[in-house]
């Protein structure tokens, strides 16, 4: 019997969640946040697009400035304050016409350009609804999840809504829930984010070097 085919890139849509506080950087919002003469989401944004069918962003500020780069733009889903990332999750599931939504955080410009196809290959060799990258930390080599990498199937719409309706907030809970598949990978560089104003001169040096934009 021949494998199960991973869903084509027309199936899938985009985000880019740029919906946090920043709040280790000041409480600015960090996907406006300059990285090479460019906003680091819109850094995201270029390098998820050709992965995907459609793309948008979810951003809880600044609509009108993301909405200018020619994308739709969305709120968190229900959102009380800065709810985290699954409630930009929930967002796009609920804005997406499309089976899949591949999500990327906005502070972390330099993910795989396969990142969407191996999400995609490893949820169907797991006959998942969900998938997420892992990738070897920085600093010693332990495997970690980079749970917000991800990619979900839209019948999780509506048990996520009902996880953060009961107060959850975890990504990796969540994912779990769903036998979540595992996505690797070997370069941990590529994963590397801008959570700290150092953080951010740190890639902007590296960009200065043109380590990542390749």
């Amino acid at each position: 019997m021949a494998e199960p085919a991973p869903p084509p890139a027309d199936a899938v849509a985009g985000l880019v969640l740029a919906g946090g506080r920043g709040s280790r950087m000041g409480g600015v919002d960090k996907g406006l946040q300059m990285l090479d003469g460019t906003p680091l989401a819109r850094h995201a944004l270029r390098r998820l697009a050709p992965q995907v069918a459609t793309a948008m962003v979810s951003a809880n500020r600044h609509a009108d400035t993301y909405a200018g780069w020619g994308v739709p733009v969305f709120a968190d889903a229900d959102a009380t304050g800065f709810d985290g990332p699954l409630a930009g999750l929930l967002a796009g599931l609920r804005h997406s016409a499309l089976p899949w939504l591949a999500a990327v955080p906005c502070d972390t410009p330099f993910f795989p350009q396969d990142l969407v196809a191996r999400l995609a290959n490893a949820a169907t060799a797991a006959d998942a609804p969900a998938a997420c990258a892992w990738a070897p930390d920085a600093a010693d080599g332990t495997w970690r999840p980079q749970p917000v990498f991800c990619l979900l199937h839209r019948s999780l719409q509506a048990d996520l809504a009902a996880y953060l309706a009961g107060g959850g907030r975890r990504v990796m809970e969540w994912l779990g829930r769903h036998g979540c598949a595992q996505a690797r990978f070997d370069d941990a560089v590529a994963f590397r984010n801008a959570n700290t104003a150092e953080d951010l001169a740190a890639l902007q040096a590296a960009a200065r070097l043109q380590l990542y934009f390749r």
